[in-house]
Order: structure tokens, then sequence, then C-alpha cells
């Protein structure tokens, strides 16, 4: 059980600077920087992860369509 705990928080520790990474790259980009100086004071006060999050949301829909 100790061993599955283990390998599980390696996991988690590997997921979050997955996340990290990711979320660093998509902010640094343009299209992500012309975004947020487009959206409201509201998106802008909101943290990193939640516009990066908002971000990928709506890339992703205006995409289906």
């Amino acid at each position: 059980m100790i061993n599955i705990q283990a390998s599980s928080d390696r996991s988690r520790v590997a997921d979050t600077e997955i996340w990290q990474s990711l979320k660093n790259a998509i902010a640094s980009s343009s299209g992500f920087q012309r975004w947020l100086s487009e959206s409201t004071a509201q998106i802008q006060s909101f943290r990193l992860d939640e516009q990066v999050q908002r971000y990928l949301r709506e890339t992703l829909e205006n995409l289906a369509y």
C-alpha cells in the first residue's frame, strides 16, 4: 500500500510540473498575450491558472465551430 501511495504522489508531482511548464508556455505565447490584452479587467484580475484555463476553453470552443 505504501508503494502505491508513493507512486501516486510522484505522479501528482509530475502532473503539477507538467501543468506549470505548459501554463508558462501558453502564458508567454503571442495568442494568449493578445487574448489577455483584449479581455475584461475582471479576467485580467484572475490568477494565471484561471486565465490559462479560460483561454484554452474559449480557444477550443472557437475551434469547435
